[in-house]
C-alpha cells in the first residue's frame, strides 16, 4: 500500500481533486484511470527525455514505467485554473530512490476534466 500525503487544498474544486486522484492513481499504477483521463490525441512532454503522442502510445509508456514501484506520494501542491492546471511533489520509490516532481496539465477544455496534454520535470534526488 502506498503512503499518500496530501496538503490541503480547496475541497470546492473539482479539477484540484481530480487531479489529485490522477496523481494518486500515477503512484499506484492504476492505468485505466489514467488512460480513461486523457484525450485521444494526448501529448505528454517528458521535459529532458521523450515526448509521447496518442492514447495508444501514452498507454504503451505506462505500461513501461509500472514495473517501478512507489512507496509514497507527498503532493505538495495543486492548482487549477481554467483549462489549466498543476501539480508538484515527491515521489519516494520501493527501491529507495526519491524523484521531485512538477506536471502541467491541459484539460480539453474548462469545463471538463479530459487531459490534453501534460508536461512533466522529473528531478532525482
Amino acid at each position: 500500500m502506498i503512503k499518500i500525503i496530501s496538503s490541503p487544498n480547496c475541497v470546492n474544486s473539482p479539477k484540484i481533486e481530480f487531479l489529485k486522484q490522477y496523481n494518486i492513481a500515477f503512484a499506484e499504477g492504476n492505468l485505466t484511470f489514467l488512460i480513461d483521463s486523457v484525450s485521444d490525441d494526448i501529448v505528454w512532454n517528458i521535459i529532458g527525455d521523450q515526448q509521447i503522442e496518442g492514447k495508444v502510445n501514452f498507454a504503451k509508456a505506462l505500461e513501461e514505467m509500472k514495473s517501478v514501484k512507489a512507496s509514497e506520494l507527498i503532493i505538495d501542491q495543486i492548482l487549477s485554473h481554467g483549462k489549466e492546471g498543476a501539480a508538484n511533489g515527491i515521489m519516494k520509490m520501493q527501491n529507495g530512490e526519491k524523484y521531485a516532481f512538477s506536471d502541467f496539465y491541459m484539460f480539453q477544455g474548462a469545463k471538463g476534466i479530459k487531459i490534453k496534454a501534460i508536461t512533466s520535470y522529473c528531478i532525482k534526488m
